[in-house]
This record gives structure tokens, C-alpha cells and sequence, in this order.
């Protein structure tokens, strides 16, 4: 049994996955992908691809499945890797045709290179979302850093949005938890960080945003916005300062994290950014372990 459908003109050279998505509702897009290698969605009676532009007048031709099946599809969240991503802050905040925002688990690497075994681009390269094409790391986050993260589906935008960080077009936005009180509630922190590249030292200037959000005597909840891009720049700078995040087994001061405090706390909270004069902003939810050092802490965070 099948239903045949003719393409309206409003969805002319909209794309096919697109469009059974606007017909049955927001289907996961492996079960659309399986759906159409099977030959169960056909237009004008041959087997297309996801990416196919459908054109007005066309036929589409949807066989019937078992809608239990899709309906068990539909409840799945996100989980290309059960062993190394498996709780629910992993969630896809966006997937469109160029680009995977996700939110970043804290613990995974983004890429090779590390000491780590798994890797997120080595994940997402064998996950669904990215069957008809590969993932393109276009941005940095540390390995213990959790929050908003942007995987390029083809080269063209990997290019387009690697130029846009390194212009400084992309403002992104941090939430940290930090040793101490800090005295004051916002400010810019101006610092020149040093690191080593084959045993020669190298100097860069840095530069931060921030604004503290809540306080006590024992510990402050900051945001910060990064103007430029060092490696471990916010964690350097807090340090440098004397208030260095909890969780941080780095730059700590030596100050002992047990329990819920070996989770660095710190959060890509959000991103923003422009393609083609259309705004995007993304915002990730905070994970567990930070609300509930939030809360040990008594330390308050509004959601804006």
C-alpha cells in the first residue's frame, strides 16, 4: 500500500527529507535516510537520495511502514557512540544541511591528537547525521569543557566558518564556577599568556569579557566572553587572578578537588554568529554536576 503525493508549488526545490518531515511529522533523519536507500519514499517512481530538491508537480511516492517502529525511531535521543556518549546533556541543539551544533559532554576530546581513545569528529563521522557526507571541526573546546559545539557538514562552510573565528565574527559566552569571591562584578581581563610549542616559548595577548553573576565569600559564578581564542585562556586567566575554576586539575592554585568538584566548571553556554545576513544563536544547558554545584554553593543562575 502506498500513498502518492504531487508537489505543491510552495515546496518547490525543497529537499526530500525536508518535505516528509513537513508530511509526517519530525521523523529522526536515519529513519528517513533507511527509508529512502529501501526504496519506501520514491519520487517519480526512482530511489533518490536525501539531499534530492524535489520540483513542483513532482510525485512522491511514500509506501507504508510500521509507524510503532517509527514511533520507537522518533523517542531515540542522539547517541552515535552508546560506550563514550550516553547521558542527556549529549543533545543535538541543531541539525541543518551545513552544520551539527551539539552540546558537548565534558570528557571527550574534539579531535585526535590527545591522549583520549574516542574522539568526537571520529564519532560523528560514523553516526547517521553525517551518512552523505563528513564532520569538519571548525572550532576548539577542551576536553573538559562541556557546552555548544559546531561540526561543518561539507568543506565550503568549514572554510566559511573557520574564517569567521579567526575574524573574531563568532561571540561566544562561558559560565564558569570559580574559587573565592571576586571583588568586582565586571570588567575586561588583559592578560599575555605563555606557552611552549617545541620547547620555545610563545607570547600572546588575550583578552576577556566578564560579569559576575552571583557571589559569596567561598565562590563566584562568572560569565565570560572571549575576545580572542588562546588555549586555555579563561582557565589561565582565572588563575592568574587567584580564583581558578573547580574541577580544574591544571591551573588550581594547589587546591584539592573531591567529589562533584573534579568536574571542571566550565560551560560553552552560547554561540552566535551570522551566515548570509541570518543571525544564529545556540544555547546549551547546563549539565547536571554544574547545576548541582550551583545549588551546594548557593548560587543562583537565570536563564535569560
Amino acid at each position: 500500500m502506498k500513498k502518492i503525493y504531487s508537489v505543491d508549488k510552495s515546496f518547490d526545490n525543497m529537499r526530500i527529507d525536508r518535505w516528509v518531515r513537513k508530511k509526517l511529522g519530525k521523523l529522526p533523519q536515519g529513519f528517513i535516510e533507511k527509508k529512502l536507500r529501501n526504496g519506501q519514499i520514491k519520487v517519480n517512481n526512482k530511489k533518490i537520495k536525501s539531499s534530492y530538491k524535489i520540483k513542483t508537480n513532482e510525485q512522491i511516492e511514500i509506501f507504508s511502514f510500521d509507524f510503532k517502529i517509527m514511533k520507537k525511531q522518533e523517542q531515540k535521543k542522539f547517541n552515535p557512540n552508546k560506550h563514550v556518549i550516553k547521558s542527556n546533556e549529549d543533545l543535538i541543539i541543531d541539525n541543518n544541511d551545513n552544520f551539527v551544533v551539539i552540546n558537548k559532554k565534558s570528557g571527550i576530546s574534539v579531535q585526535g591528537g590527545t591522549k583520549s581513545k574516542k574522539n568526537l569528529i571520529d564519532i560523528f563521522s560514523k553516526s547517521e547525521i553525517f551518512e552523505n557526507s563528513k564532520p569538519f571541526s571548525v572550532h576548539r573546546l577542551d576536553k573538559d569543557t562541556s557546552g555548544v559545539f559546531v561540526i561543518a557538514k561539507n568543506r565550503e562552510t568549514a572554510q566559511l566558518l573557520t574564517t569567521l573565528f579567526r575574524l573574531r565574527k563568532v561571540y561566544k559566552t562561558y559560565l564558569g564556577i570559580c574559587h573565592g569571591e571576586i571583588s568586582k562584578n565586571s570588567g575586561e581581563w588583559n592578560s599575555d599568556l605563555i606557552r611552549y610549542e617545541n620547547n620555545k616559548q610563545i607570547t600572546e595577548s588575550a583578552k576577556t569579557l566578564y560579569k559576575v553573576l552571583d557571589k559569596n565569600s567561598i565562590c563566584s559564578l562568572i560569565e565570560m566572553k572571549p575576545i580572542t581564542g588562546r588555549k586555555h585562556q579563561l582557565r589561565k586567566q582565572l588563575y592568574s587572578i587567584g580564583h581558578p575554576l573547580y574541577g580544574d586539575q591544571k591551573y588550581n592554585l594547589g587546591i584539592k578537588n573531591k567529589g562533584i568538584n573534579k568536574n571542571l566548571m566550565l560551560h560553552a553556554y552560547q554561540i552566535k554568529f551570522m551566515i548570509n545576513d541570518k543571525k544564529f544563536t545556540y544555547k546549551a544547558l547546563l549539565p547536571e554536576y554544574f547545576k548541582k554545584l550551583l545549588k551546594i554553593k548557593k548560587l543562583n543562575f537565570l536563564d535569560s
